[in-house]
This record gives structure tokens, sequence and C-alpha cells, in this order.
């Protein structure tokens, strides 16, 4: 006798469904997380327009790399963090041939590059490049 909760079509849409779940509120949670600390971030490099170049360099150190073109300098900051999410267990299930349980851990790498643009030694403008600038 084959009970209706334990078929595999079941178990394989409930499966899903968490997945979809927990994929949409951890959505909702980063991006919610990631207005305010961008708009945090831009307040605060916004502060050093105008300001001469050794203002920068006090704040923020020593750039990763720099550029000169056409009397304009362009200093860059590089940042960059990896994270490993872990994996979640779940019960082991075998599906149409192969073995399944639970979501395996995944590697996440967050890069942000903020690049000024100086010249005549004072900030004239910024850019922020990457998925970590929030």
């Amino acid at each position: 006798m084959k009970l209706w909760w334990c078929s595999r079509t079941v178990i394989h849409a409930r499966l899903l469904r968490c997945v979809a779940h927990s994929a949409l509120c951890v959505g909702l949670l980063l991006s919610t997380a990631c207005v305010n600390t961008l708009a945090q971030r831009k307040a605060r490099l916004t502060l050093l327009i105008g300001r001469p170049v050794s203002d920068l360099i006090q704040q923020l150190g020593v750039p990763t790399r720099s550029y000169e073109t056409e009397g304009v300098k362009y200093l860059a900051y590089d940042e960059s963090q990896i994270q490993i999410l872990p994996g979640v267990p779940g019960p082991g299930l075998w599906f149409n041939g192969w073995w399944g349980g639970g979501i395996p851990p995944d590697v996440i790498q967050w890069q942000c590059e903020t690049t000024f643009a100086v010249a005549a030694g004072v900030v004239r403008s910024f850019t922020l490049r990457g998925n970590a600038c929030s």
C-alpha cells in the first residue's frame, strides 16, 4: 500500500516549495539591508568630494592602485571577502536514480572597487563597482 504523503512526487514538491520559500526570505532580507548600507557608504564617500587627496589617504589608507591620464589621477581601493554559506542537511531521498538530501554549501566572493578621480590635488568624484559595495 502506497501512502500519498510518501510518494516521490509529493516529497519532491514539498522540498522544492521549502527551498523556494527560503530563497525568497533570504533575498528580501538581503535587499532590505543593502539599500541602507549603500546609502550610508555613498553619504560617507560624498563627504570626501572637494577635500584634498591627503584627507582621502588619511581616511582610507594607501590605494590598491592608481592611474593618471590627462591631468586626472584615479585612485582605486579594492575590498574583497569570501563567504561560505553552510549547507542545509536534509533527509536522504532517492529520486529516479540519484540520491539527494539537503542543500550543499555555497561559496560567494564579495568584491567592491571604489575609484576616486583626483584633479589638482582635490577629490572630484567617486564610482563604486562590484557586488559588495552596498
